[in-house]
């Protein structure tokens, strides 16, 4: 059946048991094909009816159909003619997320989630200001109804009780692990009140057929129906705000959550239907993982669900490890996770300190200001995110956790080039927006050990925000230092000569490419010596005096060259007077692509190779100009 669906209107011709055939091959097929390239398994698993039902009731592209969060919109791939996953989430491949290069179907790359209501708000504003009848559908789901964003725009769209827009909540009862909060248990009611509505028409049924008083009491017993609803399904909440609920709805079944958007598609103003759905539906191993239901695996045995390959220990566990050893030394630390607990290596501290660990949901704003508030009253939280994420709670570390002097550290996990999951989540960007946050001190360490240690040297500030920063997957060798400079490790002195050439700037991870580019420039007769900052905010200041010695300096981040420690390096060197040429090498400023990490660093040119040509060139130019200089000298 899947190869006859070349686009959302094929869907049309099948008949009711074609369309459940139809659902058991999309999930063989998306276990078949993620478990070769790995991505988002267990949340496609629980929209694939969803999906079905969305595509036959509502025609896309005319219809705007929007998912947040976008990893759950393979099934809607699948549905619009993108059938082939071969290369799923690497270069010249399909995106894991909607992508707009794709195809026409895709109107939003969402992939951080809590936005997709403001996007929906919009469209929906847009055709109402010229006139169209398309429709505007949301689905939002796996936790993402707990970001405030979603909340604010909620605000907005339930204002207009008479410009259509639906709203689908995929509640499948988690983010990345359970969903917690007040929302969650809110919903969780709806859940267990399904006979409400029948109870309703039963009761408007009965009353009709009583002759004389039957019509006025049932009038006056609907005056009261708002009521009734709040003792019998707390469902309120959505209609104080001024929406049409429809739901709860089983989303695994294909009739029934047709009629419910039928309805909403005929309501002609906001409606909010409830579809209940299960994470990993169809594959036992998802079913079975407790930590999350396979929300996202790396390339496993399609019929154990075992990992292909062991990774070994990578850059999360190292920070979680070494923050359960600080957890049991000091008891004013405290841990907070934006729904994360797991991918950012805080289940373990979670497990040993249940008391002590602060799971707010997609939530990073709230987060960073309660975070602010946990230092005022005398803790020390260590907030854990995605590298990529920190851009939504700027505003709150500037102006709540800096402003105020708070010893808030935060740890950035997946910094720099991540690679797979494309544009929105490479964390590229946050040694560039965090060079302006006055007081702020900020870690790249290099390796494990300097992932513990410099952890420890940031928990140990408190009367300031602190940041330490690592990358994504596999945590190489250790690299040793060879001496210190302030308190930057030296990791190659160049040989002893009146001037070295180069000085190489090494930023956190990059530190084996920089060795290797060093190495490069020796067997062209370049000397260079790399030094690794460790904190690179402030720029150490030992560093001017260094480059004074040398006769150019080269930075290496992964991060964007805008602004960044690139930046932050040649300012410190102007303001002591240094007048050494600088160059530095980074991430163009520029979305990248999804591909592989390595596929990504090698098309930017962050590759040990491509930067030690460009400083050959540099440094040739620097002799040809003191040449010509001596030359002109000598003949004057």
């Amino acid at each position: 059946m899947l190869t006859r669906v070349k686009g959302p209107r094929d869907l049309d011709e099948l008949a009711p048991e074609q369309l459940e055939q139809l659902a058991g091959e999309i999930r063989s097929f998306l276990v078949d094909s993620v478990a070769k390239t790995g991505g988002h398994l267990g949340p496609n698993l629980g929209v694939v009816e969803l999906t079905i039902a969305l595509h036959r009731v509502f025609d896309s592209p005319k219809d705007s159909i929007l998912f947040d969060t976008g990893h759950q919109s393979y099934v809607h791939k699948l549905l619009t003619g993108r059938q082939d996953f071969s290369r799923l989430r690497l270069k010249g491949g399909l995106s894991g997320y909607p992508s707009r290069a794709e195809s026409e179907h895709d109107v939003i790359e969402n992939s951080h989630a809590s936005t997709v209501l403001g996007w929906a708000d919009g469209l929906a504003k847009a055709n109402e200001v010229q006139q169209k009848d398309d429709h505007v559908v949301a689905v939002i789901g796996d936790g993402a109804l707990t970001g405030g964003m979603a909340w604010e725009a909620l605000n907005n769209i339930a204002a207009a009780k008479d410009r259509p827009l639906v709203i689908v909540v995929n509640d499948n009862e988690r983010s990345y692990a359970p969903t917690i909060g007040g929302l969650a248990n809110h919903l969780a009611t709806l859940r267990t009140t399904d006979g409400y509505e029948r109870f309703l028409a039963r009761g408007k049924e009965v009353l009709n057929r009583t002759p004389v008083v039957g019509k006025p009491l049932y009038e006056t017993l609907h005056g009261a129906k708002k009521g009734l609803k709040d003792f019998i399904a707390p469902q309120g909440m959505f209609e104080d705000l001024g929406l049409k609920y429809v739901g709860p709805i089983d989303g695994h079944d294909v009739a029934a959550v047709e009629s419910a958007l039928q309805r909403a598609k005929r309501f002609g103003g906001p409606v909010l239907v409830h579809c209940l759905t299960e994470k990993g539906r169809g594959y036992q191993p998802a079913l079975e993982d407790e930590a999350d239901q396979f929300h996202a695996v790396p390339v496993i045995h399609p019929d154990t669900g075992l990992p292909v390959k062991s990774s070994g220990a990578d850059w999360t566990s190292v920070f979680g490890e070494e923050m359960v050893k600080l957890g049991r030394e000091r008891e004013d630390i405290v841990a907070i996770t934006a729904a994360m607990m797991r991918p950012v290596g805080l289940h373990e501290f979670a497990e040993e300190f249940p008391e002590r660990v602060y799971d707010v949901g997609i939530a990073e704003q709230h987060a960073a200001v309660s975070a602010a508030g946990l230092a005022s009253g005398g803790l020390h939280p260590v907030f854990a995110v995605y590298a990529t994420f920190l851009n939504r709670a700027f505003d709150q570390l500037l102006m709540d956790v800096a402003l105020h002097k708070c010893g808030v550290t935060f740890v950035l996990d997946r910094a720099g080039v991540t690679g797979t999951d494309g544009p929105s989540h490479n964390g590229m960007w946050d040694m560039s927006i965090l060079q302006c946050v006055p007081g702020l001190r900020l870690a790249a360490p290099r390796d494990a050990d300097q992932v513990r240690a410099q952890l420890r040297e940031a928990v140990d500030v408190d009367d300031a925000p602190t940041v330490v920063r690592y990358s994504k997957g596999a945590v190489g060798p250790a690299v040793p230092a060879v001496g210190r400079v302030g308190r930057m490790d030296v990791l190659r002195k160049a040989p002893d000569t009146q001037r070295p050439d180069v000085l190489l700037v090494s930023v956190g991870a990059l530190a084996p490419m920089c060795l290797e580019i060093a190495d490069l420039l020796d067997k062209q007769g370049i000397s260079a010596t790399v030094v690794d900052p460790r904190w690179v905010k402030p720029v150490d200041e030992e560093l001017a005096p260094l480059a004074e010695q040398h006769r150019v300096v080269v930075t290496v981040e992964d991060n964007c060259r805008a602004g960044g420690v690139g930046s932050a390096v040649s300012q410190a060197l102007r303001d002591a007077g240094v007048d050494v040429p600088l160059r530095d090498f980074g991430i163009p400023e520029r979305f990248l692509d999804h591909g592989s990490r390595g596929e990504v660093m090698a098309e930017i040119g962050l590759t040990a190779p491509d930067i030690a040509r460009q400083v050959t060139g540099l440094v040739a130019k620097l002799d040809g100009r003191f040449e010509t200089q001596a030359a002109e000298a000598a003949r004057d």
